[in-house]
């Protein structure tokens, strides 16, 4: 996808909604033809929120344009896609959801203006958004300032927990610290070359790593390195790699630049499927393989919460209404995945509190469970992550991966692990 093209939004088919309708029935904590009626607006929003007796508006902040659209696309198809199926089930409290969808354009200060433009002017009731880390942090003040709520879908650094935000993806001890004790414990691997964007997530991530490489592991790094957003040039690294022989590549390259990376990467003569280095990546998704090519990242292996190639009738649903919707060839990441719950998740915490108040929903959100998303049953935390299970994934040529191992028990979220601060 060139990053100067806008994404199309095609219109999402009645069998679509009406997949994602009987595959998320289970999850809602009301009964489905829940009258507006029965819930006054006066009572249901006393905050001056953008909530009418028929609707209810949310914002959608992601970006279409620039080096992430290639990542966060994605995330748009899926929270529409539950938009749409919720919609079809009589909405939230009786009142269809509407969005405003702004484009935070992969430039930070932009997330920061439109995230403002939704909670200030819009007065949106909650906001589907951002990706990267720098993003998020961007957003936060906003947010916290004019006590917006935001459902935040990526995986990430951990070392937060804000009470405007619900943290559907993972943090580093359920992917990072997780992925790592499975490459050390299954593959042997000792020796490490850490490989980065150049901002927050993969700066701070690779920091826990690397501590918990040496510290806790016993192993080493061999090297580490830090690339813009958007970088193409990666030959410089890859002979730096071919000369330190590192057991493992540890990549957290994001956007359009893993396209560059693991293409080089082959022309290079780094075989992943010989695994000789093995290359282990917290940010590659299926998404980003669309545009890789699955023959260029192929035998590289992946550690996250959730893969298209799950087995179980939730995901079955899933995967089936959004390609009914967005066309057989779409493929469905991690993020995707975390970012279709969001709107599950606040439908769930607005109708337990009976309120679109941003403090009511806030205070019915820890306990909130959805049994039919489709990585599995997920609850929320009181620390506004989620209970999941962690995952590694295989590579394969044709853009999927395999999975090769999942935790028996969901892993308890732990944004603040002790000694890696």
């Amino acid at each position: 996808m060139a990053d100067d093209k806008k994404v199309p939004h095609p219109t999402i088919s009645r069998r679509a909604i009406l997949a994602g309708g009987v595959a998320m029935s289970a999850s809602l904590f009301l009964p489905k033809g829940l009258r507006a009626q029965d819930f006054p607006t006066d009572q249901v929003n006393t905050t001056g929120l953008a909530v009418t007796d028929d609707t209810v508006q949310v914002g959608i902040l992601h970006s279409i344009t620039g080096t992430m659209a290639i990542s966060e696309t994605g995330s748009v198809q899926a929270e529409k896609l539950a938009i749409e199926q919720i919609n079809a089930q009589g909405g939230v409290l009786g009142r269809k959801i509407e969005t405003i969808q702004e484009d935070g354009a992969s430039d930070w200060p932009t997330f920061a203006e439109k995230a403002r433009k939704l909670l200030v002017n819009d007065k949106v009731a909650s906001v589907m958004g951002c990706w990267t880390s720098a993003s998020r942090k961007a957003v936060l003040p906003v947010f916290e300032q004019n006590n917006g709520f935001l459902y935040y879908p990526t995986f990430y650094e951990g070392l937060e927990e804000s009470p405007n935000v619900i943290y559907t993806g993972q943090e580093a001890t359920q992917q990072i610290i997780a992925g790592l004790d499975w490459v050390a414990r299954e593959k042997g691997a000792k020796s490490f070359y850490l490989l980065g964007s150049d901002y927050i997530w993969p700066r701070t991530s690779n920091k826990i790593a690397r501590k918990h490489i040496e510290d806790k592991l016993g192993g080493s790094v061999v090297g580490e390195e830090y690339y813009p957003l958007g970088h193409t040039q990666f030959n410089s690294v890859i002979n730096k790699i071919r000369l330190k022989k590192p057991d493992v590549i540890y990549a957290i390259v994001v956007g359009g630049s893993n396209v560059a990376f693991y293409k080089q990467l082959k022309a290079a003569g780094i075989d992943m499927t010989e695994e000789s280095p093995l290359l282990l990546t917290i940010s590659v998704t299926e998404d980003e393989i669309r545009g890789i090519g699955g023959e260029n990242i192929e035998g590289a292996y992946a550690c996250m919460k959730y893969f298209q190639s799950i087995e179980n009738e939730n995901n079955q649903e899933f995967v089936a209404a959004f390609k009914d919707a967005y066309g057989d060839d779409m493929v469905i990441g991690d993020v995707t995945q975390a970012a279709y719950l969001g709107p599950w998740l606040w439908k769930a915490a607005v109708e337990a509190a009976g309120s679109f108040d941003v403090d009511k929903v806030r205070e019915a959100s820890p306990g909130i469970e959805l049994t039919s998303a489709p990585e599995g049953y997920v609850k929320i935390h009181k620390n506004h992550h989620l209970w999941s299970k962690t995952r590694v994934g295989h590579a394969k040529a044709d853009g999927q991966y395999e999975v090769v191992f999942e935790t028996d028990d969901l892993v308890e979220p732990n944004p603040f692990p002790e000694g890696y601060q």
